[in-house]
């Protein structure tokens, strides 16, 4: 809906960037969501886009659009802290390659969102970050900020990391939909390191199509990151229709013990058939450590 408003210019991306980075200031305070404000860059990113576009050049549906990272991804001039006190001032000369995937896209870079201490939990140097939904408890983590500033409509949509549910954590909790992409799908050039072979970068956004907008633009190998694989394009078309076989693992629902939880889960699996989908359950067998005399 953005992207229809700045291509037919009913909307300039400074007025839109400008509405943003006002929203992060006022809002801030309560969900203590930002790192960083990158408003010089995200000012400048948006006047370079309404120039292009007001001289005929669209380069697509981000262009123009805020938006906003983990600050565990490096983006020049600003500070990279990965929400730990002794990387305070931490900077890299060079932007991760998925901001620079987005900026080549037109996108526009807003704000540094928080990470949990060196990208684990919602608690970082500055504090907690807050759900917007109950600012009485945490957004989850690590993709805290970016889960917690995309539900409160701070970012048109974010960019997480995810080695071990840290940007499904903040999208269940905060009521958006996160996209942990397959392994090796998204560069991890210029984004700290958790686990080597589990790290993902994926979209944050309000809705499941943007997910997939957003995964197409920063998708594919950059011959830095060598786990990625090439020649495998992302093939989404939303005009298209799609296998609706779904798969789900009934001992893992059975060992949930939060009644909220189990309900959620239920009504998730019961909406899914609503939609025409075809359930399988799935037997999941889980990996234990053999003893010392096997």
């Amino acid at each position: 809906h953005l992207a229809r408003l700045i291509e037919t210019k009913q909307v300039t991306s400074v007025a839109l960037t400008t509405m943003y980075l006002d929203r992060l200031k006022r809002h801030n305070g309560v969900l203590n969501c930002v790192a960083e404000l990158t408003e010089q860059r995200a000012l400048t990113e948006a006047a370079a886009a309404d120039a292009e576009i007001a001289g005929g050049t669209y380069r697509g549906t981000l262009h123009g659009i805020p938006y906003g990272v983990k600050d565990i991804i490096a983006a020049v001039g600003y500070p990279t802290r990965w929400g730990a006190p002794p990387f305070e001032r931490q900077t890299f000369d060079e932007d991760a390659t998925v901001v620079k995937r987005l900026h080549a896209a037109g996108a526009v870079l807003v704000a540094k969102l928080t990470t949990g201490e060196v990208a684990f939990g919602d608690q970082w140097a500055g504090g907690r970050t807050n759900n917007p939904w109950n600012p009485d408890e945490g957004s989850s983590g690590s993709s805290a900020g970016p889960g917690a500033a995309t539900a409160a409509g701070l970012v048109g949509f974010s960019i997480g990391t995810d080695t071990g549910g840290s940007i499904l954590s903040p999208a269940v909790r905060c009521g958006i939909v996160g996209l942990r992409p397959t392994f090796g799908r998204v560069s991890r050039h210029g984004v700290m390191a958790a686990g080597t072979t589990l790290d993902k970068i994926g979209p944050m956004c309000r809705h499941a199509e943007d997910c997939a907008i957003v995964l197409r633009a920063i998708a594919g190998p950059d011959d830095h990151d060598l786990a990625v694989a090439r020649d495998l394009p992302v093939g989404f078309d939303a005009r298209a229709s799609h296998p609706r076989r779904i798969g789900y693992v009934p001992a893992m629902m059975e060992a949930e013990t939060d009644p909220d939880q189990r309900a959620n889960n239920a009504r998730a699996l019961a909406m899914l058939m609503r939609l025409g989908c075809t359930t399988h359950a799935v037997t999941c067998l889980l990996y234990t450590s053999p003893s010392p005399r096997d």
